[in-house]
């Protein structure tokens, strides 16, 4: 590894790796096949200090930097993919949120709870209508007396159904257009939210991804985040640290098929030798080695631009466009060296495969990763256009 690590980021790496190889991968297969949230293991998760990594101490978090996060975020994508896009939106987008512009009163009823593990955290831009353009939501939130009333829909919320805490994103003055957006703290029982549609997947099954229905929702005024028109700001600069999560899941996925193919090319022979001795797959098992090596220098890179206080909102997109587009890849070609054996579900490259399909997509797609990026080097000030997808 090129990227000099401390001895406590390799620590945290260690500790997770441990953690993610001999408990979390044990049920993986198992819950990709019954969708089985993995509940018991966030607690475990919770009490090693993971659903908080980058909460101070004083809120109950673990005080790590970004590099450590990212790091622990791979391990666990290493072994399942669901657990880690949880613990993903848990830590980026929504810990990081409430610490970066929540009241002290926020901090102290969810920041606390969140970072230990004891409630799940989640994030609603995304509607029906509305994804890659989030400017067209049309999910309200009108301030009567000591509350607002939210009325909408938001489509494919990670954790969904399992999570105590919504951060929901909703249009306080329509005029406004993105300036007019604001976010919200919903828990889950409020007074007209209930939980939608739980889809049906490709991949990441062990992960619930629900419609979230607001019909004349009651939140007190205190749970708005940040002040009105705030909504799209908080929006962007947290989904510029989920695109960072996602690089790392990406990287995390594309090492277990990797290591999963390069341990069967060993095993597997064909015409009298290992099919590891054919010229053809040692330089498919080297391209697959090199993209590993350069996506995780490409996350490493932004985590520690994050960590020094740059800007990174660029670094984040093209991590997440290299990884994702890595991983999809890698997983591809791995699925080819075990030949028939790749296509049945008795091998887990099979899942890795499903799984990675998606990080194209969420957090922003590959072409509005294009967008954010081709934007900052011709300085197009177009009207914004980044997303969750």
């Amino acid at each position: 590894m090129f990227f000099k690590l401390t001895d406590e980021q390799i620590m945290i790496q260690t500790m997770a790796r441990e953690f993610s190889r001999k408990v979390v991968a044990l049920a993986a297969a198992e819950r990709d096949r019954t969708k089985e949230f993995p509940s018991e293991n966030l607690k475990k998760m919770g009490e090693l200090g993971l659903m908080g990594m980058m909460v101070p101490f004083e809120y109950e978090g673990s005080g790590a930097d970004t590099v450590s996060y990212v790091l622990a975020l791979s391990e666990i994508a290493y072994s399942c993919a669901s657990t880690a896009v949880v613990m993903s939106v848990h830590n980026s987008i929504v810990c990081e949120s409430i610490y970066r512009l929540g009241t002290e009163d926020q901090k102290e009823r969810y920041l606390k709870p969140l970072a230990a593990g004891d409630i799940i955290g989640a994030f609603a831009m995304t509607e029906p209508h509305a994804g890659s353009d989030p400017v067209r939501q049309s999910t309200t939130a009108v301030r009567k007396g000591d509350g607002y009333i939210i009325n909408g829909t938001k489509r494919f919320t990670t954790s969904g159904r399992n999570a105590g805490l919504v951060i929901v994103t909703a249009i306080t003055d329509e005029a406004k257009r993105h300036h007019g957006i604001s976010a919200f703290l919903v828990e889950k029982g409020a007074p007209g939210f209930t939980v939608g549609n739980d889809e049906d997947k490709m991949g990441l099954r062990a992960s619930d991804t629900t419609d979230l229905i607001f019909n004349n929702c009651i939140v007190p005024v205190e749970n708005i985040l940040g002040e009105e028109g705030d909504g799209f700001k908080i929006a962007m600069k947290a989904l510029d640290g989920g695109r960072i999560g996602i690089a790392a899941q990406s990287v995390g996925v594309a090492q277990a098929a990797f290591d999963a193919a390069v341990k069967y090319a060993k095993n597997r022979e064909q015409f009298g030798q290992s099919i590891s001795k054919f010229q053809g797959l040692r330089w498919i098992i080297a391209d697959m080695a090199t993209e590993i090596e350069a996506a995780r220098q490409l996350m490493l890179s932004a985590a520690a631009m994050k960590d020094r206080g740059e800007k990174y909102t660029v670094q984040a997109s093209m991590a997440k466009l290299f990884a994702s587009e890595m991983v999809n890849r890698v997983t591809a070609k791995a699925l080819q060296m075990h030949g028939g054996y790749g296509f049945i579900k008795d091998y887990p490259v099979e899942r890795f495969y499903r799984d990675a399909r998606v990080f194209t997509i969420y957090e922003g797609t590959s072409e509005i990763q294009r967008v954010v990026i081709s934007n900052h080097i011709l300085k197009d000030k177009r009207r914004p256009s980044h997303s969750s997808g």
